[in-house]
């Protein structure tokens, strides 16, 4: 018996057990069960590996993903460098339990928005600081596209909603919206920027897969912008996780 599964809080959202109990079932992966793990805080996600002998592996979301690491044995260098693990590989053939975090969130951006990219798709834009957010800035930086983050407070090197301006919006023409507003139960929030400056030149992309359309996306279709969805993209983070969970190279995407 072999159990993975996803922890975090709140979980309602999560379609990651559908997907791994659709993979099992099609692959006839009897041995294999996939389960949801809500917990209060980082330091029991260390427990419930201690609880769970046959635990074998974890995605992680929020609001975890940065501070997951304090208590994890080792991170591989590109979680490192990002400040965020939303995966966790178990390994207990030392007679101990070692936990290394890594992120399959960055490539699985990296793959799922690159067949968008157009040669006016210059700079960007990401709603959020967490640790998706992190993951999302690592992958432009890949794509050698210059992204800022926008946070609701000031702070160090992040714009805030009320300097997105027209002028600034005409540069940056990808939207990213790493964080959670909008995201079921809470469907009907949405981002403040002034969607009214958007047009068929933006690209749109919500890290949100439940509800499939997110307002910000709605509001971003009306302009004429493209829009893309999480859903592709929690199916490529998945994979890759399955990937590092099976196998000795443990290097994501």
């Amino acid at each position: 018996m072999k159990l993975f599964g996803l922890t975090g809080n709140p979980l309602s959202h999560s379609f990651s057990k559908l997907y791994f109990d659709r993979k099992f079932a099609e692959e006839g992966m009897i041995n294999c069960h996939y389960a949801l793990y809500q917990v209060a805080d980082a330091q029991s996600i260390r427990l419930l590996v201690d609880q769970f002998a046959e635990l074998a592996g974890l995605n992680v979301t929020t609001p975890f993903k940065q501070s997951v690491i304090q208590y994890l044995d080792k991170t591989d260098s590109v979680a490192e460098r990002i400040g965020a693990v939303n995966c966790i590989k178990v390994n207990r053939t030392t007679g101990k339990t070692i936990l290394t975090g890594y992120n399959t969130d960055a490539p699985a951006f990296r793959d799922t928005i690159r067949p968008l990219l157009k040669p006016h798709h210059s700079k960007a834009l990401i709603l959020g600081t967490g640790g998706a957010a992190q993951a999302v800035k690592f992958a432009f930086e890949e794509l050698n596209i210059p992204a800022q983050f926008v946070s609701r407070t000031k702070a160090a090197g992040c714009l805030v909603y009320e300097d997105l301006t027209g002028e600034l919006l005409n540069d940056c023409t990808v939207l990213v919206n790493a964080t959670t507003v909008g995201m079921f139960p809470a469907v009907d929030n949405y981002p403040e920027i002034p969607y009214k400056h958007l047009t068929e030149r933006h690209l749109l992309y919500d890290l949100v897969y439940n509800p499939e359309l997110t307002i910000f996306l709605q509001k971003g279709k009306q302009q004429g912008a493209i829009v893309k969805n999480g859903f592709e993209m929690l199916h490529r983070q998945a994979e890759l996780a399955w990937q590092l969970w099976n196998s000795n190279d443990n290097t994501p995407g």
